[in-house]
């Protein structure tokens, strides 16, 4: 288990707060490792940060709508996933609705897909970052493509600016709804990984997480260096734009990170109010094939 958090557990309110409806597209949810084991190569330790500290959080930074996105550490072991979303009634729990993002490949069976889907599971994640030791296969992905597809999921894409510039070939030919996982893949702003992420979204099936500024900045709080690089991600395609905390920040080295200062941050990165209902509520509503404000 980590020695050190990288979360604060005093979560305090964004000012201003956020509108009513928001979506936080992307944290995890860790649990008690005796019930619910990593697997043997996993990439880091477990944090101790179960699902009520991922409520407290949601619940203080004023979120509508959080998903909880399946962590490598399990792979297509959902054990954990599952007992969360188990909790929830008609996907709520204590007024925010719960979406599952689950690992899809090949050893996940047909029936543990349906189950998946099921409990709310709504998307799959493809972790191609080699780091994290779960990387699919390009035939893998494609027929996880293809088994998604049938129920109606979009697909996020986890992977530096690396594996975007060897791959990019095959993600531009993919005709799934995709969404980018953080603005780290896109590295500097005039580097190679920039260029592929700007050719990706200029596609209409393309989506972006303006998330982990906090990790790409050369600053600890509040990240003035990282600002421009954000409102430069938002700017190419300011309606396929969505957020997340990406809480709780495993392996963060800098101070533990309170939250609302990532909402804040995200407030630095856009235009106007109008932005921001737009990227925290309709966007990602209209991601989730859902109403605004539900």
């Amino acid at each position: 288990m980590s020695e050190r958090e990288a979360f604060s557990r005093d979560t305090r309110t964004p000012n201003p707060p956020v509108p009513a409806g928001a979506w936080d597209c992307q944290l995890h949810i860790y649990a008690d490792p005796a019930r619910f084991p990593p697997r043997r190569q996993a990439a880091y330790p477990p944090p101790r940060a179960w699902f009520a500290d991922a409520h407290a959080m949601s619940k203080a930074i004023g979120m509508s709508h959080v998903s909880i996105v399946q962590a490598t550490i399990y792979s297509s072991d959902h054990g954990a996933l599952l007992d969360v979303l188990g909790q929830c009634k008609d996907g709520v729990y204590d007024g925010i609705r719960y979406h599952g993002v689950a690992i899809v490949n090949d050893e996940l069976s047909d029936a543990a897909l349906l189950e998946l889907h099921e409990a709310g599971v709504r998307a799959a994640r493809f972790n191609f970052w080699k780091r994290l030791n779960v990387a699919p296969t390009i035939p893998e992905f494609h027929r996880s493509l293809a088994r998604i597809g049938e129920l109606g999921w979009h697909a996020r894409i986890h992977a530096t600016a690396v594996e975007l510039l060897e791959l990019e070939d095959l993600f531009a030919s993919a005709k799934a709804t995709l969404l980018l996982d953080h603005m780290k893949a896109a590295e500097g702003l005039e580097q190679p990984g920039r260029q592929v992420v700007r050719r990706l979204m200029e596609r209409e099936n393309w989506w972006m997480m303006l998330s982990c500024g906090e990790r790409e900045s050369a600053m600890d709080r509040p990240w003035d260096d990282i600002v421009p690089f954000g409102a430069s991600c938002y700017a190419m395609a300011p309606e396929r734009c969505v957020w997340a905390t990406d809480w709780p920040h495993a392996e963060y080295p800098k101070t533990p990170i309170n939250d609302a200062d990532l909402v804040e941050l995200l407030y630095r990165y856009l235009p106007d109010r109008e932005a921001v209902q737009r990227v925290l509520v309709d966007n990602p509503a209209r991601l989730h094939g859902l109403p605004a404000n539900r």
